[in-house]
């Protein structure tokens, strides 16, 4: 059964958040039950469990189907995430907008044109990902964290090499001095 984290009834032009396994997809709510959202051919709609599929360079369907089907089960909640920083759209240009597309077949990417990117542009007029904003700064993180290990490795080699070049050189001039003895 699913479960909706926030209101109970969206109202429309309102952003749904679906909760799905290692990921969110996004779908924008137009009234009576009914949402807009882009669906990638590796999808059965309403179903994409667990499914990243193709992630780069892939055509991805704008498909108007009931809320219930997509959510499929998976929680949900109305996210309207860049209230605060975007003024939205009217909602009359939002849902016009959006039900003209439907049907068409647009490019996917996850980086640049996934389903949030589709649905900010809906209800802001801006093509924003807060999801791939977020890993892209983790993978940041984690590539200066690997980079200052490297370096910090590289410095106990070095420090390591350089005492045993040291080593090497003062147990030579000992056994030098031994044998000249």
């Amino acid at each position: 059964m699913a479960s909706n984290r926030g209101r109970v009834q969206p109202s429309p032009g309102d952003l749904i958040e679906i909760f799905r396994p290692g990921y969110q997809h996004w779908a924008l709510y137009v009234g009576d039950g009914y949402v807009i959202h882009v669906v990638r051919p590796c999808e059965k709609s309403g179903a994409a469990k667990g499914s990243l599929g193709s992630i780069t360079r892939a055509k991805a369907k704008i498909q108007k189907e009931a809320l219930n089907v997509v959510v499929d089960g998976d929680s949900y909640c109305i996210n309207n995430q860049l209230d605060n920083k975007y003024k939205p759209l009217p909602v009359g240009n939002i849902i016009r907008a959006a039900e003209r597309q439907v049907g068409r077949t647009i490019p996917y990417d996850l980086i640049s044109h996934n389903c949030e990117h589709w649905v900010n542009n809906m209800r802001y007029g801006r093509r924003e990902s807060r999801q791939i904003r977020g890993v892209v700064q983790k993978m940041d993180i984690v590539v200066e964290t690997a980079f200052a290990t490297a370096i910090g490795a590289a410095a106990v080699v070095g420090a390591v090499g350089t005492a045993a070049i040291g080593t090497l050189i003062f147990t030579g001039a000992i056994i030098n001095k031994v044998n000249s003895k």
